[in-house]
């Protein structure tokens, strides 16, 4: 009998930093995975409270942009089987998206290695790995999410960057149990008075002096997390750099030794 071991690896960043296209990249790369968008889990519009100083819809505050109980909940379930539950629908397709490629070599490389670790598990330990990509903006808020996960890779972006990213964009929000939506375009001024405060209140535990652009790493969450400042990078290198860091990660136990055998 082949069991499985699924493997959560999270994606997390500011809106605009470049999660979804690092998600997609490593998809393509590891075998036999799913990409979970956090997105997906936004309350109904309805739901939404309004700002009380500035009267819009707030859709990135870290406790209410969320269903955080539907969302652990979806973790909890893919966890066990590596499997995307029947009747969930994405309504990531229907965001604009830009194409940054990366090198063959790159692909190609990582590819043959994640195919051989998954050959070893099959072989050697009678186990099939799943892949699940977790990419969300509040991914590192909620401390319940956050422990299913088994890999943490946080991109940070500066501010400047995310703004003038956030300003060619458009949004899909989507009802919970089907594609009905609209598109969704900044009021003015809800990077200033919304998007950015919301992104500092979540994130400020996680660097020093609550400095989000050029804090160091600080606190538990931080610990074995690996942080990019993509930004500086090119997307083959960013991909490389996450790839590394899943190939060491330690899955299977190896008698005598305390801790785990690696992928690689």
């Amino acid at each position: 009998m082949v069991n499985t071991k699924v493997i959560l690896i999270g994606v997390g960043g500011a809106t605009c930093s470049g999660k979804t296209t690092l998600a997609k990249h490593l998809c393509k790369i590891l075998p036999n995975s799913v990409i979970i968008h956090q997105d997906d889990f936004a309350p109904p519009q309805e739901l939404i409270p309004i700002h009380p100083v500035y009267n819009v819809q707030d859709w990135d505050s870290p406790e209410n942009a969320i269903d955080w109980h539907r969302f652990r909940k979806f973790l909890e379930n893919v966890k066990r089987d590596g499997r995307i539950p029947s009747g969930h629908v994405s309504h990531d397709p229907l965001n604009e998206q830009k194409e940054f490629p990366i090198d063959a070599e790159c692909f190609a490389k990582w590819r043959s290695h994640f195919e051989e670790v998954e050959r070893h598990a099959r072989e050697d330990h009678g186990t099939e790995i799943s892949w699940a990509l977790v990419d969300g903006f509040l991914l590192y808020w909620d401390q319940e999410s956050m422990d299913q996960l088994d890999i943490r890779i946080f991109l940070r972006v500066q501010h400047d960057t995310l703004i003038e990213r956030r300003r060619e964009r458009d949004y899909y929000i989507a009802a919970q149990s089907n594609l009905d939506g609209y598109v969704w375009r900044d009021p003015p001024l809800y990077w200033e008075h919304i998007v950015w405060p919301g992104y500092i209140t979540a994130h400020e535990d996680m660097f020093e002096n609550g400095d989000v652009e050029c804090g160091r790493p600080t606190g538990d969450k931080m610990r074995e997390m690996l942080v990019l400042e993509n930004e500086k990078m090119s997307t083959t290198d960013v991909v490389d750099r996450c790839c590394k860091e899943i190939s060491a990660f330690r899955v299977f136990p190896q008698q005598g030794d305390p801790h785990n055998e690696s992928l690689t």
